[in-house]
């Protein structure tokens, strides 16, 4: 007999809900995902840097470290210690540089390895999303898993996210896992606000010469030829790297310096992108200045 083929809803994503479906968080005027393909992309360190950027402008900014298996918020910005719990239940986020944030590297110790089933996963980012006291806030930016799982999904499902900001290295490897993170959040009806590129360039910083380590360019070609907004290129740079290890990100260390003009400059993009996309679905956005 002829084999049966597998039905084809077996492997296509679930059907996205209706973005008026999706439940937002009381208090949170938007909220923003920053995703990657793949790891090893400077995902976390953007969505830190792009969280202080949009604080820079005068927002009230929360950030919730989406990545289960690998929190690196606590480190990003220096934090230590438990949230405390309000009324037994609700969760105080921490704070840092003015902003609020939640991760699940609060929650266990840095070493202790995440060893759960999908389930588990999803339930503990509905907590860290729903049963945290937020407060006031104008964005919250949300550090994805890196890929197109379980988490990813139900973020993009039942989340009623803003948009997408995709973070990307030059290189065609790493282009490919992007832009299989693009096309998810395009099928659950998600807008994408655009594409960093990070890891862009090298300065050697005793010539000045630069090196195209990672190639150059990658990015911005992806986003032209998917008409989506490019947001900007992050060099190579042991400042970035030396602060996000020391917990002290440059948008807070050094908020006049070459490196965070860059990520001020990508916030602003991405802010005008938000707006974009808010105006696109006939809905005026809610983000006000301060």
């Amino acid at each position: 007999p002829r084999p049966v083929p597998p039905p084809a809803a077996r492997s296509a994503a679930p059907p996205a809900a209706p973005r008026a479906a999706r439940q937002g968080v009381p208090g949170v005027g938007r909220i923003v995902a920053v995703a990657s393909g793949k790891g090893g992309v400077g995902k976390s360190t953007t969505a830190v840097n792009l969280a202080l950027g949009f604080h820079a402008l005068g927002l009230r900014t929360g950030l919730l470290d989406a990545d289960i298996y690998g929190p690196s918020v606590p480190r990003l910005l220096g934090l230590k210690g438990r949230p405390e719990l309000e009324g037994g239940r609700v969760m105080r986020p921490m704070e840092a540089y003015g902003l609020k944030a939640m991760s699940m590297g609060f929650l266990v110790e840095e070493d202790t390895p995440m060893i759960w089933r999908g389930p588990m996963v999803m339930s503990a980012l509905n907590q860290m999303l729903r049963e945290v006291a937020w407060g006031e806030l104008d964005v919250l930016v949300v550090d994805m898993p890196p890929g197109t799982g379980d988490a990813q999904l139900t973020m993009a499902q039942q989340v009623p996210l803003a948009g997408a900001v995709i973070v990307s290295t030059p290189q065609d490897l790493a282009l490919i896992d992007a832009r299989k993170g693009l096309a998810m959040f395009q099928k659950v009806e998600v807008p994408v606000l655009g594409i960093v590129e990070n890891m862009s360039y090298f300065i050697a910083p005793d010539t000045g010469k630069r090196y195209d380590i990672f190639g150059h360019g990658g990015a911005r070609a992806e986003a032209e030829r998917l008409g989506v907004p490019f947001l900007g290129e992050v060099p190579l740079e042991m400042a970035i790297r030396e602060g996000s290890d020391a917990g002290a990100p440059v948008m807070a260390a050094q908020p006049d310096g070459p490196h965070a003009r860059v990520y001020a400059a990508i916030a602003e993009r991405t802010l005008a992108s938000i707006e974009a996309a808010g105006s696109a679905a006939g809905k005026a956005p809610t983000i006000v200045f301060e």
